[in-house]
């Protein structure tokens, strides 16, 4: 959805139509392998998330390397997440949801929409900085995830705000801690897992750009100019900030410290459970 709004606001500020081509498959590896071989002149970008920057760590066989194949072009935005529980849990906080789980260690469980995803990176760093053990299930998409969770097959999730909400508001799932700096606009009485307990922790789920490497750098500034103009438009703040998305605004140079930044964040995080069953 995010990419098809930002093609469309591109395409009335270049004059020519933005194609969105969806290339799953592969944790995204199949498509950005395909963007990153392609001829650098501007013409192929790739839509991608902190799913690139993990699969650095994730995926040691891939074809390509982001930072040397890739040239960054600029953020999007992005999205907090939110951890849930089934109302079964005995766990009101966040606090006591991780006594709970440190006091059965590796009896509890929890889902995300696949191996190598956002939300599992997010839920292996929560695991590693609240010091619990709670077993990863991975389900194929996130609305089996989201059915498991709500059903009690298992015990906790880490989901997208915008995504989760109904299901908090329904009273399907507990929430205990959202993901980000501060509070969700969306979830306001929901604190951030930093206030309910787990100091410094922050996993969002972030969209940006990037082109093959080589591409002009005039044709990377001016599509910076054009997505950094879209993003601040009054319009898509107030579509973003109703689904619980935050614009992100930097130059290529920048984009290209906040990527490297992020590569090395999630290198630590699989290094934790690499060797560990899953």
């Amino acid at each position: 959805m995010n990419a098809r709004l930002l093609g469309n606001i591109l395409q009335e500020g270049f004059g020519q139509p933005f194609v969105i081509e969806d290339r799953p498959g592969a944790g995204g590896v199949i498509g950005t392998q395909e963007v990153a071989k392609s001829t650098p002149d501007g013409y192929t970008l790739l839509m991608m998330s902190n799913t690139q920057t993990a699969n650095e760590s994730l995926v040691p066989q891939r074809k390509y390397e982001l930072m040397r194949d890739l040239a960054p072009i600029a953020p999007v935005n992005y999205s907090d997440l939110v951890i849930v529980v089934n109302p079964q849990v005995a766990a009101k906080t966040l606090a006591e949801f991780i006594m709970l789980a440190k006091s059965q260690p590796g009896k509890l469980n929890y889902a995300s929409s696949g191996q190598g995803t956002p939300y599992h990176m997010a839920g292996e760093l929560f695991k590693a900085m609240a010091g619990i053990d709670v077993v990863h299930v991975p389900y194929r998409n996130s609305g089996e995830a989201r059915s498991g969770v709500i059903g009690g097959q298992v015990q906790m999730m880490i989901d997208a705000v915008p995504a989760m909400a109904p299901n908090v508001t329904a009273g399907q799932v507990r929430a205990l801690a959202t993901t980000g700096k501060m509070r969700s606009k969306v979830l306001p009485d929901v604190p951030t897992a930093n206030e309910a307990g787990v100091a410094g922790y922050e996993a969002t789920i972030w969209l940006g750009l990037m082109a093959p490497m080589g591409t002009p750098k005039a044709v990377i500034d001016r599509l910076n100019a054009a997505v950094n103009a879209a993003v601040k438009r009054p319009d898509i703040v107030k579509l973003w900030t109703e689904q619980g998305a935050v614009a992100m605004s930097m130059t290529p140079e920048e984009f290209d410290k906040y990527l490297r930044g992020d590569i090395v964040k999630w290198a630590d995080v699989v290094k934790r459970f690499a060797d560990r069953p899953q």
